[in-house]
């Protein structure tokens, strides 16, 4: 288990950068704090990650269907992480344990599958497929 000065040290430079990201980033204007994708700027092509600063931009603003339009699985991969963060908080204080599925061995390589699915299609440029890029 994870002691508690880890969390603070990690917790603390975390919460400051989403709000540095909230209140004085704005990923969308073009210029940014970080560098371009490298795979995008060597192929021309889409990653899987492409858009993840705008969708992490615009989460923390609750805008939801721009999240979608930017990275489409940003919100389940945001969904993964608040349920395992979920059962981990759970089981630590709770007699019940609860199964964390993410831990079975058919999860990493169904995610894989998925990621390499969405990076092959949001690369085609043909309706619907071309929604899924960014």
């Amino acid at each position: 288990m994870i002691s508690k000065k880890i969390l603070y040290i990690l917790g603390i430079p975390v919460a400051l950068a989403l709000l540095v990201y909230f209140f004085n980033y704005n990923p969308e204007g073009g210029a940014g704090l970080f560098l371009p994708c490298p795979f995008k700027y060597l192929t021309g092509l889409h990653c899987p990650g492409c858009g993840s600063q705008r969708a992490l931009h615009n989460l923390l603003h609750l805008d939801f269907a721009k999240v979608a339009s930017y990275n489409f699985l940003f919100l389940p991969a945001v969904g993964v992480f608040l349920y395992n963060l979920f059962i981990r908080v759970h089981n630590h204080y709770k007699e019940k344990k609860l199964v964390n599925y993410i831990y079975k061995p058919i999860f990493p390589r169904v995610v894989l599958g998925l990621v390499i699915v969405f990076w092959i299609a949001r690369n085609i440029p043909v309706k619907p497929f071309s929604f899924l890029a960014p």
